[in-house]
């Protein structure tokens, strides 16, 4: 399974390196007392906090007070929603509306320490649909994670969580023939470790996740055999920030990957075991009270075991750019590069590449309007089919006090799909207004 070493091999030793020689240097002290070759450590150049976003901001007469229990505080929440929904399986043709009720409980507990931090939550969502019971649901999933400071600056971090849920209709590898959606249990969990030193910041991460899918019926009763893509994916990564000013600095990042499938998929295909890497040169940066972000390009590819899959490869990139016209409206842009899996027939992977544009008001204190567009186009490799997916979600908060809220939206997925292997083209439209109580 650890192949994937071979991956990020030259990046993990290199920043094992540094990090140990970081660490021995940090005992180099001047007369002084200052570190030998360093900046002050008061100073951040790696902090990118001067703005606030609108979605950040404190509203202290409008958030829940929590529950004091010892060092942490407790939140319960519970949300009751309902939606409705003009195409529920995400189909081309004799489209089904209904209106679905969602019940979502949940509890959070955070530290309330100085330094450290340690949280976890519970929660679930029972959907219940008024015509079409098949597609009820109830989902849940708990997870935890937390931060060891170390020192100012230096921490490590890590997290792990389990949920409980279904596939969605219109996920692009959704299973159309299934009568009922397809259950799937995923767990994940990672660690890492930052240090900054002056100039210098050195972090690295490892990621596990796993995919466990159940099988399925059709329309005639046959079983949908889903074991083929059950799977693990292990990665690695590894990065170095070099600041060349407390609010510009450029890096370099490399990833590895693992993907091993449980099975073989049933019939002639193969199984789809891969490795894959990333390597991406950016920088991040602050611009005063105007913009912050970070972007970075580089490249990107996914190697299968078998001949029988198409290696996926190409350019890679990630952006991530908040731009703040005023205090109270915040616009961010997005965009980004993927290989992801796919359980199409003769296709081991597609190439997947995403962008989006945000706006968050704040109208009033207690009032938040947001609009978001959405962009992807996934190209599939050794199949011919290329999809087309745009969204549009527009949504408003209103915020009672601290107890109570209100949730409006509407989206709109509209998802076109070309080639000779093409799927169905479909529109989704839903609207939902939601009651939120915390405390």
């Amino acid at each position: 399974m650890f192949s994937v070493l071979k991956n990020v091999a030259v990046s993990v030793s290199a920043g094992s390196l540094m990090l140990a020689c970081g660490a021995a240097s940090a005992q180099v002290v001047s007369a002084g007392g200052q570190i030998a070759g360093a900046q002050d450590a008061s100073v951040d150049n790696f902090s990118r906090s001067r703005n606030i976003s609108v979605s950040q901001r404190s509203r202290p007469d409008y958030e829940a007070p929590g529950v004091r229990a010892g060092a942490f505080l407790v939140y319960p929440r519970l949300e009751l929603a309902a939606e409705t929904n003009d195409n529920i399986y995400a189909t081309g043709a004799n489209e089904v509306d209904d209106t679905i009720l969602h019940f979502r409980p949940e509890l959070a507990i955070e530290s309330g320490w100085s330094q450290n931090f340690l949280s976890a939550y519970a929660r679930a969502s029972i959907n219940r649909y008024s015509d079409n019971e098949d597609e009820n649901t109830e989902e849940y999933g708990v997870g935890t994670s937390g931060r060891i400071d170390v020192t100012r600056q230096s921490n490590i971090g890590f997290g792990a969580d389990y949920t409980s849920g279904f596939e969605p209709r219109n996920a692009p590898t959704a299973d159309r023939t299934a009568v009922e959606p397809t259950p799937l249990d995923t767990a994940q969990a990672y660690v890492s470790a930052s240090r900054a030193a002056g100039y210098v910041k050195l972090s690295g991460r490892a990621d596990w996740r796993t995919f466990d899918y159940e099988d399925g019926r059709n329309g005639l009763g046959g079983v949908i055999d889903q074991d083929a893509r059950d799977r693990d994916i292990v990665s690695l990564s590894g990065r170095i920030d070099v600041a060349i000013s407390p609010d510009t600095a450029f890096f370099f990042q490399a990833t590895g990957n693992e993907r091993q499938y449980d099975v073989a998929s049933t019939g002639p295909t193969p199984n789809r075991d891969s490795t894959g890497s990333e390597f991406l040169v950016g920088a991040n940066f602050e611009v005063g009270a105007v913009a912050r972000g970070e972007i970075a390009a580089g490249y990107i590819e996914q190697s299968f075991d078998e001949a029988a899959f198409d290696d996926v490869s190409g350019f890679g990139a990630r952006a991530q750019l908040e731009w703040f016209p005023s205090e109270l409206t915040t616009v961010t842009v997005a965009a980004g590069r993927t290989v992801e899996d796919t359980p199409v027939a003769g296709a081991g992977a597609y190439l997947s590449s995403a962008g989006s544009i945000a706006i968050d008001h704040e109208l009033l204190r207690n009032v938040i309007l947001n609009g978001r567009l959405t962009w992807s186009r996934d190209d599939y490799e050794g199949v011919d089919r290329e999809d087309t997916r745009k969204g549009v979600t527009l949504g408003a908060t209103y915020l009672i006090n601290r107890n109570l809220g209100v949730n409006a939206n509407y989206s709109l997925l509209d998802v076109e799909s070309e080639g000779s292997a093409r799927d169905q083209d479909y529109t989704v439209n839903r609207l939902g207004i939601a009651l939120v109580a915390q405390f």
